[in-house]
């Protein structure tokens, strides 16, 4: 099956350009002119990428950006913009993108860049996951340490599939917060850390050695011995 991408622009000479070259390459294309329409083609068509403008109608690039990673934290975002400041590409890398390119752009560069994020996210989907003696099986949404199977909530199991992901990676507060509850509770806020105490209680419960560690004044990584 052909991956599909979605392209929010408003700019009709550049969505042109972007069409034809993507569905040459034999992508399944869908095309918004505005932020709007865009959230509602990527709630109702799952797209397997989006390419996004910055400055559009309306709601901007931004808060699409933001509000497509609420939806989805897996789904890549590659944001394409004529703001070339170093500020802009912060911004949108920050927002949740997984890649930045500045009009004008090559196209052969741009196709090369789609490959690489899909290629990414083939490999994200893997439907189970091992670590140590953890494994977690995406497809039933169900962990295990050695035989023992470990019942979850769904919070605990996204929680989970976010650190087997990124296995020896630290991973900050605000990037969980980001992937998980798709918003920022505050500095002040010890959610977090309510639900890493549960998340290791479950996994040590048979008394196995920790693998969720604390960095501190960083966040957590997942990791073996101490």
């Amino acid at each position: 099956m052909n991956e599909r991408i979605l392209i929010i622009e408003d700019d009709p000479a550049i969505l042109k350009i972007l069409q034809r070259g993507l569905t040459y390459e034999g992508y399944v294309v869908d095309t918004a002119t505005d932020g709007r329409s865009g959230l509602i083609l990527a709630r109702d068509q799952q797209p397997d990428l989006v390419i996004l403008d910055l400055m559009l109608p309306g709601m901007d690039g931004l808060e699409v950006c933001h509000r497509l990673r609420m939806v989805s934290g897996s789904i890549p975002i590659l944001i394409l913009t004529a703001k070339d400041a170093v500020q802009d590409r912060i911004q949108g890398l920050d927002a949740g993108a997984d890649d930045y390119m500045v009009k004008p752009f090559n196209l052969d560069e741009l196709l090369a860049r789609v490959r690489a994020l899909l290629r990414r996210t083939q490999a994200d989907r893997l439907p189970i996951l091992k670590f140590a003696d953890l494994i977690l099986d995406t497809g039933a949404r169900q962990a295990k340490r050695g035989d023992r199977v470990i019942s979850l909530t769904a919070k605990e199991y996204d929680l989970l599939e976010l650190f087997m992901r990124h296995p020896r990676q630290v991973l900050t507060r605000e990037v969980i917060f980001d992937r998980v509850w798709g918003y920022d509770f505050g500095g002040e806020s010890n959610v977090l850390e309510v639900y890493i105490r549960y998340l290791r209680q479950k996994l040590e419960e048979g008394g196995e050695p920790r693998l969720i560690y604390t960095v501190r004044g960083v966040g957590y990584v997942l990791r073996e011995g101490s």
